[in-house]
């Protein structure tokens, strides 16, 4: 891990330097991952693959303000996510939750649920079928393992209604879930 993590960091003071074969090399390490990241939020294969490169011609033109405070992975998601969001809202209107009483289910009350035979790929169809704001929350959640504080942020709202959104999302996706489990 110390030898890629030092392997990267060589290859960041090439980019920042301008060397082209170096920014070819950051590129291959990491667009996979960013093009999934990206195609989990706008759910759409040109449009994420649109926002990835513009994602990495943002991370190579603002290279300086990488500080190293964070892995360059985390930096560069952090921008893929930015401009998914964006894309999005431009396309259509992230709806937000009103903050409200919610009826959360318990870990007791799911367990009655076997969710093993279920696959990734019937999973993430079902996250596909959530409304976009619920799809975001889950993803970035779940999915890219961000807490509720760093969602909030993302998405704009407050603390309690990522929660909540969160929560929502979850339970829905449990309803969609449990057709697919029955069967």
């Amino acid at each position: 891990m110390k030898v890629e993590i030092q392997h990267t960091n060589q290859l960041i003071d090439r980019c920042k330097k301008g060397d082209k074969v170096a920014q070819f090399a950051v590129y291959k390490q990491y667009y996979k991952a960013m093009y999934n990241t990206s195609f989990r939020i706008v759910n759409d294969s040109f449009e994420a693959e649109d926002i990835m490169q513009e994602a990495f011609l943002a991370a190579f033109t603002k290279l300086d303000s990488f500080s190293g405070n964070v892995t360059f992975g985390a930096w560069l998601k952090k921008i893929v996510i930015n401009h998914s969001l964006t894309a999005l809202k431009k396309t259509r209107k992230i709806e937000t939750v009103p903050l409200e009483i919610v009826t959360i289910k318990t870990d007791e009350e799911d367990e009655n649920n076997d969710y093993s035979s279920l696959n990734v790929q019937d999973i993430l169809n079902r996250i596909y079928q959530l409304k976009d704001n619920y799809r975001i929350a889950l993803t970035l959640h779940l999915i890219e393992g961000y807490d509720y504080e760093e969602i909030a942020q993302i998405m704009n709202m407050t603390y309690e209604n990522c929660r909540t959104t969160v929560s929502r999302a979850k339970n829905k996706l449990r309803q969609l879930l449990t057709p697919v489990h029955e069967r």
